[in-house]
């Protein structure tokens, strides 16, 4: 028989004190109050620099049977992944869950912008690897060209 956390108790206290305290201050006890229990936030997430243009985020996302099941945004300097965790195992009965399972979304800030043009991604092994390369500005003057307008 696995032992309980001590913190189960504290389930039922949080509700009948919901309404004392606003939500914001319960958030900081979720970790003690889910025993254990896996999140979004718990998948892991590596960024590594090569010189100083690219970018390799690696994210681990157990469990795919498909790519299609993970999509990937990027906006400037911030990297979107959305997934579908599943894991089914034929005539088994989930017992105790340790590994994520569900729909995420989690936004990775990133230490520069990058360009949206220059993205591979790719999974294999439980890993989402996405190769970013860096967005270099133009500081140059630009003479925009005006034209006569007819009134």
């Amino acid at each position: 028989m696995m032992p309980t956390s001590p913190f189960n108790q504290f389930k039922d206290w949080k509700k009948q004190w919901e309404h004392f305290f606003n939500q914001d201050f319960w958030n900081n006890f979720e970790p003690f109050l889910q025993a254990n229990k896996q999140s979004p936030s718990s998948l892991g997430v590596n960024i590594y620099k090569k010189e100083e243009n690219e970018l390799l985020v690696v994210m681990n996302i157990p469990g795919l049977e498909d790519v299609e099941q993970v999509e990937v945004y990027t906006d400037y300097k911030t990297l979107e992944i959305k997934a579908e965790i599943n894991l089914q195992f034929k005539e088994f009965e989930l017992v105790e869950e340790g590994i994520f399972q569900g729909t995420f979304e989690k936004i990775v800030p990133l230490p520069f912008a990058v360009k949206e043009d220059r993205i591979e991604a790719t999974y294999h092994s439980g890993l989402l690897m996405i190769h970013l390369h860096r967005l270099i500005p133009d500081d140059t003057k630009k003479k925009i060209k005006i034209k006569k307008a007819e009134l």
